[in-house]
């Protein structure tokens, strides 16, 4: 039993650093240094126990099962304390200042990147940031607006520019248990977010260097965009450079409708199908090179393997070097180095390697749906190469690549889907129809001809490979456009709990592991405990999920809108205002209403300004906003009352639960539950500590 434990034990690796980094999330206050020495403290005894259980065995103190045992307890504790170490020191390394007011006035900064929102509008981002009259160690490093007016075309990045806009504090959660961008833009680096309405002027021409190359890589995108046109280009364009500026937000929604988005987000999806692609043309062209007579050295599947690494490593700085690019390519890159050093390239030994890798030098990434998905379609793939193997000698060698791709997509997505559904609250139905149908498209036409594109623009004879890549992803688009229009093609679902998420991804790998650890182990030893506690946390996170309650009324941030809870769905104060935050709460109940239908269903009465509706128990909530509501909420303050103001109200021992703009800036966004006692509140900044 020892044994097959210590022979599988390497891809364990990763889990127990990921263990640690997310008992880190999960802490509701930052580690004080006390608590560091504490770790430090237990990584000397586990450390100790480590080094002394062989010699204990030995001289006969212990047996050896039991010496065996403590030093993989050990060596787990070993690395649960790293990775907690890694993420503290991560955090620290990118602490930078984060606004903590509003701010109007002119900005100057590096044009650091572009992109497009939610809202259809693009977004620069600046580094090297100064603000009038702010002080450099209270500047934010990065800051990013969004532009109202887009009439014309963005800078060339590397530029320094100046304009004149709003800036505020990284948005909180519209509610407890909602996705915190506070801590995804801590680990960026973003300082502040906001908009202009003003015109981007330049100061400063752009910067050359590695500016230079980023400006070529946007040229590279411009080209791509205006050689297919319309947004069949801005996909093309998305896939191989990696920028989505072109692409309009109705195409991202029939694309998420789908369960197509994923296409166009580079992943490592795309790494591999280049790098398989690469790969398998430069063995072939070797191959038949050899067989022609030229003198090539033996071992013709190495030098494949190094021109695909050298292909995906060109990959990765045309499509920008995002962070889930560069998670494609560690993992990329480490099954080709197997390759040329004669090792299995498709194992989970190699994808243990590649996520230990990414979670050292990147372990926020573990919360990220992309790492989670990557890994668990990467694992997926892994099982089904087995059975595959066995299958695929029986068919039609013409008939092989495409059942393949059908499989690898089947599999990629049911692999996915949970994860998807967990993060994103929704689930397109036919969303595997979609993937059958396209992603076999894009790694057969698509990407290829992308490579072929890239290869032909040095002699300008790129026309071809375009047109052939904007078949396939016009084909690409039309099957999108079609699974969205089928009815009910998406279901809104509700916000999982906060342990789903955790249970589903520790127990699946829990499960695959232990089941990886031999079949005549499974039932009576470590390994088959192992496999049904990983089976049990799934089924726990699937129960959770399905029992979870959504809060009887939710309070926005700064008091613009509340929502309770009826029969018909979440009821919302007020038809307009707060319009984010409110989608936020409508997505999280798995409702599809958009805030004026919400509105409009029976729960609120009272003036448009003053509204009122009835609680449990007897108690009421009220909402005042616009001019004066500061004047007009004391009047309403009697017991078993909440009363909600979008304004401050001067601090008194009130009568009634009074959440003003005051309150709400401590506690943040929130929830109020009913038990026998009556109402219990629930704010963000109660339930989980804010970044830094």
């Amino acid at each position: 039993m020892a044994a097959t434990i210590r022979a599988g034990l390497f891809p364990w690796v990763p889990v127990c650093l990921a263990a640690g980094i997310a008992l880190w999330f999960a802490l509701p206050f930052a580690p004080a240094p006390w608590h560091w020495g504490a770790l430090g403290l237990l990584a000397a005894l586990a450390l100790g126990v480590w080094r002394l259980a062989l010699p204990w065995a030995e001289r006969g103190r212990i047996g050896w099962s039991l010496a065996d045992a403590l030093r993989i307890g050990a060596t787990a504790a070993l690395l649960v304390i790293a990775g907690f170490g890694l993420i503290g020191l991560r955090s620290a390394m990118v602490a930078a200042p984060v606004m903590e007011w509003r701010y109007y006035g002119p900005i100057e900064g590096r044009l650091l990147e572009i992109d497009r929102s939610a809202r259809d509008r693009i977004r620069l981002t600046l580094d090297r940031v100064v603000l009038r009259d702010t002080a450099p160690g209270r500047t934010p490093g990065k800051v990013r607006l969004s532009l109202m007016d887009q009439s014309d075309p963005p800078p060339p990045l590397g530029q320094r520019v100046m304009l004149t806009g709003h800036l505020g504090p990284p948005p909180a959660p519209a509610s407890p248990g909602s996705f915190d961008f506070r801590w995804l833009a801590w680990f960026e680096g973003l300082g502040a977010v906001g908009y202009t309405r003003t015109p981007v002027l330049t100061v400063e021409p752009a910067e050359g260097g590695l500016w230079a190359m980023h400006r070529a890589r946007m040229a590279i995108s411009r080209a791509i965009q205006d050689g297919i046109g319309g947004q069949e280009g801005a996909v093309a364009s998305a896939l191989m450079t990696g920028d989505r500026s072109g692409i309009e937000e109705a195409t991202n929604e029939v694309m998420r409708a789908s369960n197509l988005y994923h296409i166009i987000s580079i992943s490592g999806l795309h790494m591999s199908m280049l790098a398989g692609f690469v790969y398998t043309a430069l063995r072939m062209a070797l191959v038949l090179a050899q067989g022609l007579g030229a003198p090539l050295p033996q071992g013709v599947h190495k030098i494949a393997a190094l021109g695909a690494l050298l292909a995906s490593a060109a990959y990765l700085w045309l499509s920008g070097g995002g962070v889930a690019t560069e998670r494609a390519f560690v993992m990329v890159a480490v099954m080709l180095v197997a390759i040329m050093a004669d090792r299995r390239a498709i194992s989970l030994r190699t994808v243990a390697l590649a996520a230990t890798i990414i979670l050292i030098y990147s372990p926020e990434a573990v919360t990220h749906p992309g790492f989670q998905m990557s890994f668990a379609a990467t694992v997926a793939l892994i099982l089904s190469y087995g059975p595959w193997s066995k299958i695929s000698p029986r068919l039609p060698f013409w008939l092989r690549p495409v059942a393949m791709l059908l499989v690898s997509s089947l599999v990629a997505a049911i692999a996915t889907s949970p994860l998807a559904a967990a993060h994103f609250n929704r689930m397109a139905q036919y969303g595997l129809i979609a993937n059958l149908l396209a992603v076999p498209v894009m790694g057969a036409l698509v990407m290829p001809a992308g490579v072929i594109g890239a290869l032909l623009a040095s002699v300008g004879l790129a026309g071809p490979a375009l047109w052939v890549m904007g078949l396939g992803t016009a084909w690409m688009l039309r099957v999108a456009e079609w699974v969205a229009s089928l009815g009910g093609a998406v279901t809104a679902l509700p916000l999982p709990p906060s342990p789903v998420i955790p249970l589903m991804c520790f127990g699946a790998t829990l499960a695959v592991l232990c089941w990886r650890g031999g079949a005549g182990a499974r039932r009576f030893s470590l390994t088959g405990a192992g496999f049904l506690a990983g089976m049990a946390m799934l089924a726990a996170s699937g129960a959770i999920w399905l029992t979870a309650s959504r809060p009887l009324l939710l309070v926005a941030p700064e008091g613009e809108a509340v929502g309770l809870m009826t029969a018909q769905g979440r009821a919302v104060s007020k038809p307009s205002g707060g319009a984010f935050v409110v989608s936020t709460w409508l997505q999280e109940d798995g409702d599809t209403a958009a805030q004026e239908d919400a509105a409009a269903r029976p729960a609120w009465g009272g003036d448009k300004r003053d509204r009122v509706a009835a609680l449990p128990g007897g108690w009421q909530v009220w909402h005042f906003t616009g001019k004066g509501a500061e004047a007009r909420a004391p009047a309403a303050c009697q017991p078993q009352r909440i009363v909600v103001v979008a304004a401050k109200v001067p601090a008194q021992d009130w009568p009634c639960m009074m959440l003003d703009l005051g309150r709400l800036h401590q506690t943040g966004a929130m929830a109020v539950y009913f038990d026998d006692n009556g109402p219990v509140l629930r704010g963000v900044n109660e339930l989980r500590r804010n970044p830094g």
